[in-house]
C-alpha cells in the first residue's frame, strides 16, 4: 500500500532535516509532558506523548465536534473500493466487521478483536473452516437488523471490479481463486447472494469454506472491505458518495475534496459495540488545496489533526518543532521508502550489479533526503517494517548499511562491478514520482553517490498520477530503460503476506499494475509464502516471515532507503489519542475524544 500525500519543494525537503535535527537533538531523548517541551504550556500531553501510548485518556468527553483537516480526499469512501490507509481508519466510524483491529495502542492495535461477531472465528481442523456468530442488538442506521447476509453481500461486492475496482482483492482471491463468481450485479441467483465460499444458515451464523487454508484469514475480514452492505441500499458506484452507516456515525453531507460530515447514527447501541466509544457528537473533515495552509491551520488551533497521517510539511514541521512541540508525536509510519532493480533491465538481471548499487550508495545522505533520522527514519537495512512479526529492525543488516558502509563503500561496490562484468561502471536511469519531492530528493542523492564508483545514473521524472501503467507495465519499464525504480510500500495487514506477497510472489507479477517491481521469480520465496498461508502458530510464522525477509535481501533486489517516521500534528484539544501499528502508526481515529 502506498501513501498518498507529497508537500514543499524539492529543496525544502533537503534542508529541513538539518533543522529537524537541531529541533529535536533534545525532545528526541525526553519524555512528554515536560515544561521545557511545551507540554504544559498550551495544554498538550507532550512530545512523544502519544506515540505507541495513550495521552490523556481520562480526560476524554462525551460531546464536541472532532475536527479533522486534509490535503487529500479519500480514494473512496464505499468500504468495497477505498484503498488510502487513513481511509480505512476513518470509515470504522460508519462501518463494522466481523473482526477489527484493537482499539490499543502500538502493537496491541495490529491484533484482531471481535466487532460484529461474538468473538473471533471457530476454526475447522484442516483451518479452512471460519465460522461466527453474530452479537446481538447490531443494527443499520435505520434501526434494521445487520444480518449474516448483509455481511456476505457486502463481502460479494469485492468480486464487482468492473464496477467496484481500487480496493483490496484479498477476499476474492482467497475465497475463489479460480474467479469463478461474477460478483453480485451478475448473479443470476434470485437473492443474489451466489457465492459458494460463503454461506449464511441463518441470520446469526456466517461460515466461510476456504478452497485452501489461509493463516491471515483473519486478517482480511478484519479489512474494511469485508463492511456489511444492505442490499436495497446499495447504490453501486455511486456508494462512496453516502454509504448507509453500521457504526456510531452516520454520512450527514459530503462534497467531494471539500468536505465531509458525520453526525450521530441514533440506532447503534453502545452494548452492541466493544469497540467504539463515540465521544465526539460530530465529526468534520475540511480539505485543503495547499498542505502548507493546513498546517497552519493546525498549528493555530483550528483543527484537531491531519486525516492523512504522513506528517507535517517541511515549513509547518520548522514551526511547530519551535513553537509547539508538545502536541508533536514521531512515530514510526509502517513504510519502507526504497529503490529496487527490475531485473528485465540490464545489468539488473546480475546480482552483483544490483549489489554494487546497494554498496556504492551513501546511505546517510539518502537519509538525509527523506528528512533525516527523526522526521525521515532510521536507515533502513532490510525491506520488512518494524510492524510485521518477523522484523528484526537494524538488528538484520546484510550490507552493513547502518554501520560500516553508511556512507557507502566504493571498494565492495567495485568488487561488485567487477563480479558482475562491468568493472568500469555502467549508464542506467532512476525512474520517480514527479509529484513527490522528498523521492525526487533521493534519487538525486542516489545518483551523486553512484557516480563516485563509475554508475551514471540520469533521472526521469514521470507523472506520478500515471504510476500504476508507467513503472506498474513490466513490458514500459522495460522499454524506458528503468534500472533503478525509487519507490515505498506499507503493509495492508501487518503480516508477511500483507505487505509482501505483492513485491516479492512470482503469482502477483502482473502486466498493469504490477508491484513486484524486481520481477522476483524465486521458487524458495514462492515455496515460504505457500508456507506460510498455512501455518497457524504465531512463531513459526514470525520464523517465515523472516526467513522470506532474508531471501529477498540476498538477492539484492531493494537498496531501503529509511523505516520511515513521521512528525504528526495532535491538537491539544485531543484526549485519548494514541498510535497503532494496526494503521501504520497512525493515531487510532476511532475513539479520538475532545477535552472539552
Amino acid at each position: 500500500m502506498s501513501t498518498q500525500r507529497t508537500t514543499g519543494r524539492r529543496k525544502q525537503a533537503v534542508a529541513a532535516a538539518a533543522v529537524v535535527a537541531a529541533l529535536l537533538s533534545t525532545a528526541a531523548c525526553g519524555g512528554g509532558g515536560n515544561d521545557d517541551d511545551g507540554g504544559s504550556k498550551n495544554g498538550a500531553a507532550g512530545f512523544n506523548a502519544a506515540n505507541n501510548k495513550v495521552a490523556q485518556a481520562s480526560l476524554a468527553k462525551k460531546g464536541g465536534t472532532l475536527k479533522f483537516a486534509g490535503a487529500q480526499d479519500a480514494d473512496s469512501w464505499d468500504t468495497t473500493r477505498g484503498y488510502y490507509g487513513f481511509m480505512w481508519n476513518f470509515s470504522r466510524y460508519y462501518s463494522r466487521q466481523l473482526v477489527t483491529n484493537k482499539a490499543e495502542p502500538g502493537a496491541e492495535g495490529a491484533k484482531v478483536t471481535p466487532d460484529l461477531a461474538t468473538s473471533t472465528a471457530e476454526i475447522s481442523a484442516d483451518k479452512k473452516t471460519y465460522t461466527y456468530k453474530l452479537q446481538d442488538g447490531i443494527t443499520w442506521e435505520d434501526g434494521k437488523p445487520i444480518t449474516s447476509k448483509d455481511i456476505k453481500y457486502g463481502i460479494e461486492r469485492v468480486w464487482a471490479q468492473d464496477v467496484l475496482s481500487g480496493g483490496p482483492i484479498y477476499l476474492q482471491q482467497v475465497l475463489d481463486p479460480k474467479a469463478e463468481y461474477k460478483g453480485p450485479y451478475k448473479d443470476k441467483s434470485a437473492d443474489k447472494l451466489g457465492l459458494k465460499a460463503i454461506e449464511t444458515p441463518d441470520d446469526k451464523t456466517i461460515v466461510f469454506k476456504l478452497p485452501e487454508a489461509n493463516s491471515d484469514f483473519e486478517e482480511m475480514l478484519a479489512l474494511t472491505s469485508a463492511s456489511p452492505v444492505r442490499q436495497d441500499k446499495d447504490t453501486k458506484s455511486k456508494y462512496g458518495l453516502k454509504p448507509f452507516s453500521s457504526g456510531p456515525y452516520k454520512f450527514q453531507s459530503y462534497t467531494p475534496n471539500k468536505n465531509l460530515t458525520l453526525v450521530r447514527n441514533t440506532e447503534w447501541k453502545q452494548s452492541s459495540d466493544p469497540i467504539r466509544k463515540a465521544y465526539p457528537d460530530k465529526i468534520t473533515v475540511n480539505f485543503f488545496t495547499n498542505a502548507n495552509d493546513m498546517d497552519q491551520r493546525l498549528i493555530n488551533g483550528d483543527y484537531d489533526l491531519d486525516i492523512g497521517q504522513t506528517g507535517l510539511s517541511p515549513q509547518g514541521r520548522t514551526t511547530a518543532l519551535k513553537e509547539h512541540k508538545g502536541n508533536l508525536d514521531n512515530p514510526v509510519s509502517g513504510y519502507i521508502r526504497y529503490a529496487v532493480f527490475p531485473q528485465s533491465v540490464k545489468p539488473f538481471d546480475n546480482e552483483h550489479c544490483r549489489k554494487a548499487v546497494i554498496y556504492g550508495a551513501d546511505h546517510e545522505s539518502l537519509q538525509t533526503a527523506r528528512g533525516g533520522p527523526v522526521a525521515g527514519g532510521d536507515i533502513g537495512t532490510n525491506m520488512l517494517p518494524p510492524s510485521v512479526p518477523g522484523s528484526e529492525g537494524q538488528k538484520y543488516d546484510p550490507y552493513e548499511s547502518a554501520t560500516t558502509n553508511k556512507n557507502g563503500n566504493a571498494a565492495k561496490a567495485k568488487e561488485e562491478l567487477k563480479a558482475c562484468g562491468q568493472p568500469n561502471g555502467f549508464k542506467t536511469t532512476i525512474a520517480v514520482r514527479n509529484n513527490k519531492p522528498v523521492e525526487v530528493a533521493t534519487a538525486e542523492s542516489l545518483q551523486a553517490s553512484l557516480k563516485k564508483v563509475g554508475i551514471t545514473a540520469e533521472i526521469d521524472q514521470f507523472d506520478g498520477a500515471q504510476t500504476t501503467g508507467i513503472i506498474g507495465s513490466p513490458e514500459n519499464v522495460k522499454k524506458k530503460g528503468y534500472g533503478i525504480i525509487i519507490m515505498g510500500w506499507g503493509p495492508d495487514f501487518p503480516t508477511v503476506q500483507g505487505y509482501g506477497l505483492p513485491l516479492w510472489d512470482s503469482a502477483y507479477i502482473l502486466e498493469s499494475g504490477n508491484n513486484n517491481f524486481a520481477l522476483i521469480k524465486d521458487k524458495t520465496i514462492d515455496g515460504l509464502f505457500d508456507s506460510y498461508v498455512k501455518e497457524l502458530d504465531d512463531a513459526k510464522k514470525a520464523e517465515i516471515s523472516s526467513e522470506i525477509n532474508h531471501k529477498v535481501m540476498e538477492g539484492g533486489y531493494y537498496l531501503p532507503f529509511v523505516f520511515e517516521k513521521f512528525i504528526n500534528w495532535r491538537s491539544s484539544n485531543l484526549a485519548n489519542v494514541y498510535t497503532t501499528d494496526g494503521y501504520s502508526g497512525q493515531y487510532d481515529f476511532v475513539n479520538l475524544g475532545l477535552k472539552k
